[in-house]
């Protein structure tokens, strides 16, 4: 199987009569994403989407990634939350972290998610002496820090390249028929893609919003949806035996014992923002009325220098998920040093992974001995194929984990909090009262 859920670790913290005692909630919560009667079922375009995306817009991707390819020396991805992490995440897991340094051609980088006035003006010095393009992606164009940077990006290719010729290379992901980056898009003559009405942004890695970056970085978009396709079929029988369910219902079994903390862990740099795409989703989908697991994240055995301490001897509130990558993506073979002057010999004559591999199993028998519940999550590889079936088997997972704890999985109610304030100690028409009384409490 490209991906599965190993729970040999958990054996002295989950007996097996806990998880016979869930899972008729797992069938209740399958029965409801089925036939689409539970919270949140207006979102459930996602199920299908492996097989009922459509292809012509798939076909309007590749082109447009092509034409971006040939004619931009810069992507640059104008988006926040699942409108960036997405996207980036599977560049990244594919292509490496450095891939804008290792390969030649298109170089893309991702702005819109901050409003730092320094990641601004770092972008901006990207951008000069270099031919690029622009990727919007709103569903409605309002969104601070989308809109903010690509004001000031609009402004800069224009300056740069004049305003017809910038309306070729300005692509707008947003709303089918409304709002106003569709507006804009419309008016300005820029080739537009959808952003589905029944998608969340957490689950639309796998529509244009994370496709168009990802075929421009080079990455096979066909193989990454034949992965979740194939993730849809296997994981859509409602069994004990289903590795996304299992994972689901150890998940609500470790939280129902007063576990907390969930730390998604990995031993491969290149999967730094799959786990920051994996905390949006759990946690924007579950941490709702006071509940819920708080997703919290490691890149081992970088963090064994920092975090280590904590998760082998700290308060156990926590339990980790391993995401075991079976093949890296390159390999290195270790040498035999003349003199051993560093000591290391004893690791010569081997391929660097198994040294990798080594240090991860010790670190899952330590902490384990201390008290720690893990899981493992295997996957084969780092591919489009494998990283699309990986996507597919978190979304259904996330899904019945949010239903296992009565909430609806789908919306994000307590992100518009922030938004409101900021809105009001800015000055924007309308927010005058929220404005006042806020500016007393900052006193």
């Amino acid at each position: 199987m490209s991906v599965s859920f190993n729970g040999k670790h958990l054996a002295k913290f989950i007996r097996p009569e806990e998880y016979d005692a869930i899972y008729p909630q797992v069938e209740l919560a399958h029965a409801q994403l089925e036939n689409k009667t539970g919270c949140g079922s207006d979102f459930l375009g996602w199920l299908d989407l492996p097989l009922s995306y459509d292809k012509e817009e798939f076909a309007r991707i590749g082109q447009a990634a092509a034409q971006i390819r040939s004619d931009s020396d810069v992507l640059l991805v104008a988006g926040i939350g699942g409108s960036y992490l997405g996207a980036r995440a599977v560049v990244e897991a594919c292509k490496g972290i450095y891939h804008n340094d290792t390969e030649d051609g298109l170089k893309i980088f991702f702005c819109g998610n901050t409003i730092s006035p320094s990641y601004m003006n770092d972008i901006i010095k990207i951008t000069k002496g270099k031919r690029f393009s622009i990727n919007v992606i709103s569903k409605s164009g309002t969104t601070t820090e989308t809109a903010l940077a690509f004001r000031v990006l609009r402004k800069l290719l224009e300056d740069s390249v004049g305003p017809e010729e910038a309306n070729k290379r300005i692509y707008a992901t947003t709303d089918r028929a409304k709002g106003t980056l569709k507006q804009l898009a419309d008016s300005q003559g820029w080739p537009t893609f959808v952003v589905p009405d029944d998608v969340g942004g957490r689950y639309s890695v796998l529509t244009a919003v994370g496709l168009l970056p990802i075929a421009c970085a080079g990455i096979d978009i066909a193989a990454l949806m034949q992965g979740a396709a194939d993730a849809r079929e296997k994981f859509s029988v409602c069994s004990p035996e289903n590795d996304a369910y299992r994972y689901a219902m150890t998940r609500n079994i470790l939280y129902r014992k007063g576990k907390t903390v969930e730390t998604m862990a990995a031993f491969e740099p290149d999967f730094t923002m799959m786990n920051e795409w994996y905390k949006q989703l759990f946690g924007e989908s579950e941490g709702k009325d006071q509940k819920g697991l708080m997703p919290t994240s490691c890149i081992f055995s970088t963090d064994l220098h920092s975090m280590g301490q904590f998760l082998q001897d700290g308060s156990r509130t926590m339990f980790e998920t391993y995401v075991d990558i079976k093949t890296p993506r390159e390999d290195f073979y270790i040498d035999t040093l003349e003199g051993n002057f560093d000591g290391l010999n004893f690791l010569s004559d081997q391929n660097m992974s198994i040294v990798n591999r080594k240090a991860m199993e010790g670190t899952i028998l330590a902490h384990n001995d201390g008290g720690v519940p893990i899981g493992l999550i295997e996957v084969d590889a780092l591919d489009a194929y494998n990283v699309g079936y990986l996507i597919y088997f978190l979304w259904k997972a996330c899904a019945v984990s949010g239903y296992l704890l009565s909430v609806n999985p789908f919306d994000q109610p307590g992100v518009e909090s922030y938004k409101k304030n900021m809105f009001a100690l800015l000055g924007k028409p309308g927010y005058e009262d929220r404005k006042a009384e806020l500016e007393v409490k900052l006193r």
